[in-house]
């Protein structure tokens, strides 16, 4: 079972109108007989910020739980830093934290210049930065590029947030190259 650290979710009802799921609140609605029913979200459960829909096979690769607590519901991306929680099911009743996950996620970590930020083809901030200041440019954007061309990326699997880490490297590299004032190419 997997474990959460879900607070009450703020949504202007009380506790005795939320249900507590795997020590996770819930805020519920009733039916038309009274009868407790979560709602679908597309909101994190414990952030309230929007989600990004991954695909089951996403969460499969990446969960470092039993899969046997993977429903058949829409499960989404929290991409919110101050966030825990990585996946959560549309329906509000599961959530997973980055501890759960067997990778570090970029999104939760984006300080860290450790952390990948291409999981495919194993890039960071750090890798950048050290290309950077070897060889005064980047090729990271056209190596993935080529990558991806040549059917030899696999981000639905690799990557914590379910679809292409491109934009998320172009705008690593155009920060570090900031950073460094180094001048911006026009691959970015």
């Amino acid at each position: 079972m997997s474990q959460n650290c879900c607070a009450p979710v703020d949504t202007g009802q009380s506790e005795e109108a939320s249900l507590k799921i795997e020590n996770c609140w819930v805020p519920i609605l009733a039916d038309n007989k009274g009868k407790a029913v979560a709602t679908q979200t597309n909101r994190c459960v414990t952030c309230g910020q929007k989600g990004k829909k991954v695909d089951i096979i996403t969460l499969k690769a990446m969960l470092d739980v039993s899969l046997l607590a993977l429903r058949d519901v829409p499960y989404l991306f929290c991409p919110t830093a101050a966030c825990s929680v990585v996946y959560f099911a549309a329906d509000g009743l599961q959530s997973y934290t980055k501890e759960q996950i067997r990778v570090r996620v970029y999104q939760k970590e984006p300080g860290d210049e450790s952390v990948l930020v291409c999981y495919c083809f194993y890039h960071s901030a750090a890798s950048i930065r050290a290309e950077l200041l070897a060889t005064g440019e980047s090729t990271v954007v056209e190596e993935i590029a080529g990558g991806i061309k040549s059917g030899q990326c696999a981000c639905e699997v690799r990557n914590p947030q379910g679809s292409c880490c491109l934009g998320n490297v172009r705008a690593v590299v155009k920060r570090v190259m900031n950073e460094l004032g180094a001048p911006a190419t026009s691959t970015l």
